[in-house]
């Protein structure tokens, strides 16, 4: 049950664990001014005669609303008095709505650090799958604490890291200290998915690259942009065949599939016995094939990485 509480009395000490969104706040600003706040806040309170007594978990953006609106009082709901419970908490109920998956990373690697806690530990008590809190857990370890404050920040989506970059680093063993160059170059510039995944691929594809990566120091995105974006154009009217177009229309249709399948496969709400019964049907033909499938796409990789 929720209560009025003073703003005074939380402690902010995982804002920095929640990613921010300039346009997000802005709009919840606004709503905020018009209806007030409508869902309390979320945390757990702490044994310490400290003012700032309510660990705040949940509610970070209407927090900072009404510090800017002067609100004194919020509406909160308490967790329990335990942190790691009050993580796990919300790990469970916001795991399919308000946290993504690099917020879910941050929060499963302080259970293991903080609180000693094993994969199958947490596992357990999310009622997810070891191979579920693995692959979060190991998420952060590929990522360095520059690239993270960036995107944490809002200065950087976390879908163009997850997955423009991501891929760069398994598979051609891009340098850590390289994403950070590409990163600090095109964060807070408010750029699409889109022109971010060109700019990515011409950063560590183009055979023009030391041109590029000092185009994109000196800050003139827009010429980088035009020049690979007429390339792109080019090499599309020229040389690719309806055939070839085919298949990077498969291609790419498998990338999102294999995107929302990391994401809703492990959803609990899924439950159905004609879902289950079906799904693991499916998955267990496709378990079948990715040996061959991951021949067949390294083969792929290698032949048109040579030309």
């Amino acid at each position: 049950m929720a209560e009025e509480v003073e703003i005074s009395s939380f402690d902010l000490r995982y804002e920095s664990y929640r990613m921010k969104n300039p346009t997000a706040e802005k709009a919840l600003l606004t709503s905020i001014l018009e209806h007030g706040i409508r869902e309390p806040l979320q945390g757990v309170d702490s044994d310490s005669d400290s003012p700032s007594h309510r660990i705040l978990l949940n509610g970070f953006k209407r927090y900072r609303c009404a510090q800017k609106l002067k609100i004194a009082t919020l509406p909160y709901h308490s967790l329990g008095n335990d942190e790691a419970f009050g993580i796990i908490t919300l790990l469970r109920i916001n795991n399919s709505k308000q946290l993504n998956i690099l917020e879910q990373a941050k929060l499963i690697d302080e259970l293991q650090k903080v609180y000693k806690m094993s994969i199958p530990q947490i596992a357990g008590l999310l009622e997810k799958s070891t191979g579920w809190v693995g692959m979060r857990a190991g998420m952060l370890k590929q990522m360095s604490s520059y690239v993270m404050g960036k995107i944490f920040n809002g200065d950087f989506p976390a879908y163009a890291y997850m997955y423009n970059l991501r891929p760069f680093i398994r598979m051609k063993d891009i340098k850590r200290d390289e994403i950070d160059e590409f990163v600090g170059a095109v964060s807070g510039k408010n750029l699409s998915i889109r022109d971010l995944d060109i700019l990515s691929q011409g950063y560590f594809n183009s055979s023009n690259l030391d041109d590029f990566r000092q185009q994109l120091k000196s800050g003139d995105i827009s010429w980088v942009l035009s020049r690979l974006k007429e390339a792109n154009e080019t090499t599309s009217e020229v040389t690719i065949t309806d055939k070839e177009s085919r298949m990077l229309r498969n291609l790419e249709n498998m990338r999102y599939s294999m995107d929302k399948i990391c994401c809703q496969g492990s959803d609990r709400r899924l439950k159905s016995p004609a879902y289950c019964a079906q799904a693991n049907l499916v998955a267990g033909k496709i378990l079948k094939r990715i040996p061959s499938f991951k021949r067949a796409l390294e083969e792929l990789y290698d032949r048109t990485g040579k030309t």
